[in-house]
């Protein structure tokens, strides 16, 4: 691959005229041809979890089929993305640990390219909704604010990226204990808090994207307390309070790019947070947090009653009354675990 040049590691930024169409590369402005296109959900998952034709619901209430996602992306972008999904499917084929060993700037880019597409497909469908959305996307100045922040992260799918003294977003991977764990493949996102989960056989992994892993560093007691095979009513907690700490995240990081010179090889990030006076975090209201878990916990039949049965103290099955991690192998539990 021939040498980067100063233009090479300059950040593209498709927000000026709003250049999202098929005919440009979305991460250089490339422009390409219809057969120059990566999948969102790359090949190897469609094909390891049968996913090509299984519908995803968009917010105007259109369907769309997984194997329909696709991104326009130029040879160089191409390559590069095939070289990252090929070490993640090495990775996911032995498990957690292997994923885990990737790190999280890996993890995130791979998990980022997936979040970006479906944004993106939701975002375009906004300007022809086939039901017009309750909160459009484009109408949410902050969120368009994170998301613009996230996208120049993005560009480390294009060339050699260093975030410098921060980490682009927080990274959670979980292990899934097989005894009662029934799902192989599936995953969820918030797009008004660029959070993305996915489930690959007993690895689950959870990343708040653009957070700059203030969410990690706030979760990093209850992340540690979670480094054991976890039932995945366990898991759904976890997650619940991922989603919730990334809904409770007041701040949003400005992103800025080094100017390159000739010679450099990468392009390097510095991160900002504009008020460091003010609050990191809104407070945190167990009514809202009990609506995120009670959510979750839907499939294992658990009602917001059941959570809100001691008001000041929400239900939780990552850990005992003593505030020990609880091993828990079935749910409902049999008598020796209850």
């Amino acid at each position: 691959m021939a040498p980067f040049t100063p233009a090479d590691l300059l950040p593209y930024d498709p927000f000026d005229g709003m250049r999202f169409g098929p005919e440009t590369c979305f991460l250089s402005g490339q422009p390409v041809g219809p057969e120059d296109t990566v999948p969102v959900f790359a090949e190897w998952l469609q094909t390891r979890y049968n996913l090509a034709e299984r519908p995803i619901q968009l917010l105007d209430q259109r369907t769309v089929l997984i194997k329909d996602l696709r991104l326009p992306a130029a040879p160089a972008a191409r390559q590069r993305i095939e070289a990252l999904e090929s070490r993640v499917e090495a990775a996911a084929a032995q498990g957690p640990a292997a994923l885990r060993a990737l790190g999280d700037d890996t993890l995130f880019l791979w998990m980022g390219k997936m979040f970006y597409g479906i944004f993106i497909t939701e975002l375009l469908n906004e300007f022809e909704p086939l039901i017009k959305p309750k909160y459009p996307l484009a109408e949410n100045a902050a969120l368009v604010r994170r998301f613009q922040a996230f996208f120049q992260l993005l560009q480390g799918l294009r060339v050699p990226t260093e975030y410098a003294d921060f980490v682009p977003g927080s990274v959670f991977v979980l292990e899934a204990d097989p005894a009662e764990d029934v799902t192989p493949f599936e995953y969820d996102d918030d797009l008004n808090t660029l959070v993305f989960s996915i489930k690959l056989d007993k690895t689950v992994l959870v990343a708040c994207l653009v957070d700059i892993a203030l969410v990690g560093q706030a979760m990093r007691k209850v992340y540690a307390d979670a480094q054991r095979p976890l039932h995945p009513v366990q898991i759904a907690e976890f997650k619940a309070r991922v989603y919730y700490a990334a809904h409770l995240l007041h701040v949003v990081p400005d992103i800025y790019p080094r100017h390159p010179r000739p010679g450099d090889t990468q392009i390097v990030f510095d991160a900002l947070i504009d008020d460091v006076t003010g609050a990191i975090f809104n407070p945190w209201e167990n009514s809202a947090y009990t609506q995120t878990l009670a959510e979750m916990w839907q499939r294992w039949n658990i009602s917001l009653a059941d959570v809100v049965a001691k008001p000041a103290e929400p239900l939780t099955l990552l850990y005992n009354q003593d505030g020990t991690p609880r091993e828990l192998k079935h749910w409902p539990p049999v008598s020796s675990e209850a």
